[in-house]
């Protein structure tokens, strides 16, 4: 099983945010009120949020594929652009996002075997994200990759105040 990952580019705007809201649906959609979920997708996976996003260079978004097919995306952070740990020795994991009907296949594993080859190559000393803390199966994934909380942060669906833990990686 290989995966490749291509990094989106501008032209690829249009793909993306149909890739986010669908599978940020996929995630959460069922566990929030429909008025803060609509709300939230709306604002966070946007044309022009996703532009401003893409802009940066500190941001990098890659779409995920297997047997080229395209299976999911995700995005990391580094320096300035990161949201909360800022720290130039780390990069944030901000989206690692897979479709249903790839998830339980090894894919989230894959990637996260490649993104510790990135953090490596870009001579940082761990990988960080957020996580809500309703997410256990998700929780208890990054765990088995070697993940451990270190805080937490608010996280927002709308008005709706949820919290993440903030878990970590050691790369060196």
């Amino acid at each position: 099983m290989e995966l490749d990952l291509r990094q989106c580019k501008e032209i690829d705007v249009d793909t993306l945010a149909v890739l986010s809201k669908d599978t940020f649906s996929e995630a959460f959609e069922k566990d929030n009120n429909p008025r803060d979920f609509k709300s939230y997708i709306n604002s966070a996976f946007n044309r022009d949020t996703l532009l401003k996003q893409l802009r940066n260079p500190n941001s990098i978004f890659y779409f995920v594929y297997a047997d080229n097919r395209l299976i999911g995306y995700l995005k990391i952070n580094q320096l300035q652009a990161q949201t909360d740990v800022k720290s130039k020795e780390g990069i944030e994991l901000e989206r690692i996002y897979i479709k249903d009907e790839f998830q339980g296949q090894g894919y989230g594993a894959l990637l996260i075997q490649k993104l510790r080859k990135i953090g490596i190559q870009a001579k940082r000393r761990f990988l960080w994200l957020g996580v809500w803390e309703k997410n256990v199966k998700a929780i208890q994934f990054y765990q088995r990759h070697g993940f451990s909380k270190f805080g937490t942060h608010p996280y927002y669906i709308g008005t709706d105040k949820q919290t993440d833990w903030l878990m970590r990686c050691d790369l060196i």
